[in-house]
């Protein structure tokens, strides 16, 4: 039995466009004839079609990311694009994938669906503070090790110990910048709401010409009035903004490492935002499988071999990925891959420094 065709749409021009039809879709735009009445079913397939099409470009681009280093950046250079999910969008979308799943917990705010944490028993607690007491005695063991050895002077040594305290007598103190006699120091009281800070005078003059004695007072007393949970929300806005900064110092990095390639500057810079992709990337997965190993009770050592697995497949990937593009021997690129490693390192801690002297200025 022949298979009945589709039946034409009760109006002759595409509503779009303008051009006749000629079917169900336009020759000239390519949507599809419908009338003007919207059902829920359209609006959710629009919504969410892309999605869970397996054929889709998101799921094209998504699963080479993640399995195969530096295909998508040598078959974008290639001319192979039609097939992928651009560069930059797909950049922003696994970017906000990620934020979202960090900093949104479903065991939190949907608690109904979860069991909630029970608090812990006495003898729990006491096996936390047992447990803290010796991971502090393995750390003071350490340190007197390496004043023995001549590592570290009895200052330094002295400057570890102070960042490791939690509380004092006279409040809680977070040290950012050594102990109280050298480097910047809060000590907020509970109490009274008041925060003194000392050692303004030992960071660098651009820092103290943006952020004074007054001002860091201030900062202190609002962050620790609402448990620093302000100056958390600016610095997390802040980071998007800082990993976006580091793509082109990390695409001159790659153009001096690389200056015999014949490549142009926004070439490396499209291997950083496939590399940054795969990195938000993994790392969501890496949150998601977290908590479904809590949901489901697996065992404790089976998790953190596949989060510890899944943190080591990143520098192979880039590694990976640098031989793939590039095209380079196994000695060549890893000599490379160092300087790489080391040039992100730094730009990546400046940037963070950025986000967070950002966030301070705003609290």
């Amino acid at each position: 039995m022949p298979k009945r065709a589709a039946p034409l749409p009760d109006h002759p021009d595409c509503l779009n466009c303008g051009t006749a039809l000629r079917g169900q879709y336009c020759g000239s735009c390519g949507q599809r004839a419908s009338g003007r009445l919207i059902s829920l079913w359209e609006l959710l397939r629009d919504a969410f079609g892309d999605l869970l099409e397996l054929d889709s470009r998101l799921w094209r681009t998504v699963i080479p990311l993640l399995v195969r280093p530096g295909k998508l950046t040598r078959d974008y250079l290639e001319g192979k694009r039609a097939r992928y999910m651009p560069p930059f969008r797909m950049y922003l979308v696994l970017s906000i994938i990620f934020f979202v799943v960090a900093f949104f917990d479903p065991r939190d705010d949907l608690s109904l669906l979860f069991e909630p944490e029970a608090p812990p028993t006495p003898e729990e607690a006491q096996a936390q503070e047992d447990k803290r007491d010796e991971a502090l005695a393995e750390a003071e063991e350490a340190l007197a090790e390496l004043s023995e050895e001549g590592v570290l002077s009895p200052e330094q040594a002295e400057r570890v110990r102070t960042g490791v305290e939690f509380n004092t007598d006279d409040g809680p103190r977070v040290t950012f910048y050594g102990d109280d006699e050298e480097g910047i120091n809060f000590k907020f009281d509970e109490d009274t709401g008041e925060c003194v800070v000392s050692g303004v005078e030992d960071l660098p003059l651009w820092f103290r010409t943006r952020l004074t004695q007054e001002r860091l007072e201030e900062i202190c007393e609002r962050v620790g009035a609402d448990d620093g949970k302000t100056l958390g929300s600016l610095i997390l806005d802040n980071i998007p903004v800082a990993l976006i900064v580091l793509l082109p110092f990390m695409a001159l990095v790659l153009k001096g490492l690389y200056p015999l390639s014949r490549r142009y500057f926004v070439e490396h810079l499209l291997f950083f935002v496939h590399f940054h992709s795969f990195f938000f990337l993994i790392l969501t997965l890496q949150i998601l499988f977290s908590r479904l190993a809590d949901l489901v009770y697996l065992p404790e050592p089976i998790m953190v071999l596949v989060l510890v697995a899944a943190s080591f497949y990143i520098p192979v990937y880039l590694y990976k990925a640098m031989r793939q593009v590039y095209a380079q021997g196994h000695l060549l690129t890893l000599s490379k891959y160092i300087v790489l490693s080391v040039a992100y390192t730094v730009g990546a801690s400046f940037t963070m420094m950025g986000a967070l002297l950002v966030a301070l200025i705003s609290v």
